[in-house]
């Protein structure tokens, strides 16, 4: 069974709304991603890479706003600081590979080391973070944190910014401007 037939498998046993469950699916949607980005050429490498690009933009900052603190109130403090540091090493990472572009060398030198750094953070928040989440919250607690979690994914950047990632202040301060130039520029990107 494949990493991402587990984690859904894993999701579908939760109530729908729960936060891990969100998580979980998400992990396996950035899994598929990146396995997409690196199979693929053209044209269908550059939409699986915009997809992923988004989809982890939006993914981190809305972790960064509504799990990791409460992480942090649930006796995961070091946790939740590292998982933000990771998040951050992550978001520079992904705006070099954009800088690059998906036509070039050092995307696909990159991307390979991009995938692990990923691999090994998602890795992490479901062997440590989500049992803790679990464990101590109640069903409706992570059905409300679900709802948070999704309202910050409404307005979340699509595109990474490394100077705002993994603090949460900076996020808040930065987010409203950078949601705003993000979709306007992938609008632009379409037409």
């Amino acid at each position: 069974m494949s990493h991402v037939t587990e984690e859904l498998k894993k999701a579908a046993e939760l109530p729908e709304g729960d936060v891990v469950r969100i998580l979980l699916h998400q992990h396996a949607g950035i899994r598929q991603l990146c396995s997409t980005v690196g199979s693929s050429e053209g044209p269908a490498k550059r939409q699986a890479f915009d997809d992923l690009r988004v989809l982890l933009a939006v993914h981190e900052t809305a972790e960064e706003l509504v799990v990791h603190p409460v992480t942090s109130t649930h006796g995961g403090e070091t946790l939740a600081k590292a998982l933000n540091a990771d998040e951050k090493e992550a978001s520079e990472m992904l705006a070099r590979l954009e800088e690059f572009g998906v036509e070039s060398p050092e995307f696909d030198e990159s991307f390979p080391i991009f995938q692990i750094v990923v691999e090994q953070h998602t890795e992490e928040e479901e062997r440590v973070e989500f049992p803790l989440l679990l464990t101590t919250l109640d069903e409706t607690s992570r059905h409300m944190m679900g709802k948070r979690l999704t309202a910050a994914e409404m307005v979340a950047p699509t595109h990474p910014h490394p100077g705002a990632a993994g603090s949460v202040p900076k996020q808040l301060a930065t987010m409203p401007f950078h949601s705003v130039v993000d979709r306007v520029k992938d609008a632009l990107s379409r037409s």
